[in-house]
């Protein structure tokens, strides 16, 4: 459950980050007030956490539910 919490997250920061990318437009910071903003901030965090989790995907074995 984990893992798939923390990719969904990887997903829309990629998102975000494209947009930053192609249309130099910041999602999250117009909606919470600025990169700065404290809100921001937190989900900047949280993002990032989410993307170390998912670097253990790549060093796990696969795991199988019966």
């Amino acid at each position: 459950m984990l893992d798939k919490i923390a990719l969904a997250l990887v997903i829309i920061g990629a998102l975000v980050w494209g947009g930053v990318g192609l249309f130099g437009f910041d999602l999250v910071a117009w909606l919470f007030g600025g990169q700065g903003a404290i809100v921001s901030r937190i989900i900047y965090t949280i993002v990032g956490l989410a993307g170390l989790w998912c670097i253990s995907l790549f060093f796990r074995k696969n795991e199988t539910i019966d």
